[in-house]
């Protein structure tokens, strides 16, 4: 496959990728291009950009079928949970008799719509066959230092080697604070460990985590703060994530936008935080980042800023997508390039959709999932049209 006439973000003088099978195999010059096998797949892009297939370092795949529950600024988390399940019962029952593994699937396609080509999902072991993006789960998820037996999960001896993610000082007060220090107190094995919000975070307390995902929307939507990430990246590796939509916004590009404007991260830390620095983290060596040998995980959209490359990054919405390859095989592409796929494609193993009135084709059958949500309850809003 060779996609073609690309603003590549990063150190890529060449304006065309040539994929063989899943992985990018070299950035081919304009000199070298009449002297390929025109008889390969070729896309010939018109103003777009190309970026790393983002990595979320933060998702309850089967909690995005929901709406944001909360009724007023909270402390903390448990003050959130308490008050929703008070007041919000009855959609929180309706929506959770749809089975997880449909919940989770409609997640797997919320990252999808938005760039991300892989997603670490926090909670129980789910079980996506033939997704469209990369589902990482080699970590141990802990919910809390609430959590029933954490101690005793947390310091196992005979759990494999991979880091303990744990959501830990998601509040504003003084107990939110606390039980960072009595997390770190437990792991009495020195276990990496992997921080979720941090919002009561000091610097000192940073030094014990391998990394914080910082997921700003759902902090504010909460809490109205978020993670000193300014201060804290000093002493620790900053990761984004999303959360569900229980706390936080469908469209993955507000939440960018509202943590840039923060300005507690430069505009190349905050790109950093979806690509290469959770390749790192998560050991995803062969994903985070547009190189020859790397997988194909490859997002391109519509130039937003001809100017300025990472500008243009920030002011994308999902409608602006055109292409998502995953392990070089095409996921998601826009209704404008359909013509140059025609033949190329099996167009019976992708769905139409809409995205604000913006035609895309996606793997997958995705209207059959939708049918089979809404059978069991129209609560759902979803921010799809299906043709």
């Amino acid at each position: 496959m060779l996609l073609q006439n690309l603003n590549i973000i990063g150190e890529v003088e060449s304006k065309h990728i040539r994929i063989i099978n899943d992985k990018i195999e070299k950035f081919i010059p304009e000199k070298e291009l009449t002297k390929l096998n025109h008889e390969e797949i070729s896309i010939i892009f018109d103003k777009a950009i190309a970026f790393p297939g983002l990595i979320n370092s933060h998702d309850h795949l089967e909690f995005n079928l929901f709406p944001k529950f909360g009724n007023s600024v909270y402390k903390n988390y448990r003050e959130w949970g308490s008050d929703i399940h008070r007041q919000n019962e009855n959609i929180i029952s309706n929506i959770t008799k749809i089975p997880k593994q449909l919940r989770a699937r409609w997640g797997v396609y919320k990252n999808l719509l938005n760039g991300v080509t892989t997603v670490v999902h926090h909670g129980g072991y789910i079980n996506i066959e033939n997704g469209p993006i990369n589902i990482f789960q080699n970590c141990h998820t802990l919910h809390s230092v609430r959590e029933k037996y954490w101690k005793l999960k947390l310091n196992n001896p005979f759990k494999k080697d991979w880091p303990f993610v744990i959501h830990v000082g998601e509040g504003t007060d003084i107990s939110a604070f606390e039980e960072i220090s009595e997390l770190i107190r437990w792991n009495l094995f020195k276990k990496r460990l992997i921080a979720i919000h941090g919002v009561a975070m000091n610097m000192q307390q940073a030094k014990a985590f391998e990394a914080l995902i910082w997921c700003p929307d759902s902090n504010f939507f909460l809490l109205n703060a978020t993670a000193r990430v300014n201060e804290l990246k000093t002493q620790t590796t900053i990761l984004f994530g999303t959360d569900s939509t229980v706390s936080a916004n469908w469209n993955m590009w507000e939440q960018i936008r509202l943590a840039r404007n923060l300005n507690m991260l430069t505009d190349e830390e905050l790109f950093d935080s979806m690509t290469i620095s959770p390749s790192a983290v998560w050991e995803l060596s062969n994903r985070g980042a547009l190189r020859n040998g790397k997988k194909a995980d490859i997002v391109i959209s519509r130039m937003k800023n001809k100017n300025n490359l990472m500008s243009s990054f920030f002011q994308l919405n999902p409608e602006d997508i055109l292409l998502i390859l995953t392990n070089g095989e095409i996921a998601l592409f826009d209704e404008t390039i359909k013509n140059q796929l025609a033949t190329k494609v099996i167009l019976n193993d992708f769905s139409k959709i809409f995205i604000n009135n913006v035609g895309k084709y996606v793997k997958g059958n995705l209207a059959e999932l939708i049918n089979a949500i809404k059978k069991i309850t129209q609560e759902v809003k979803l921010p799809i049209e299906i043709e």
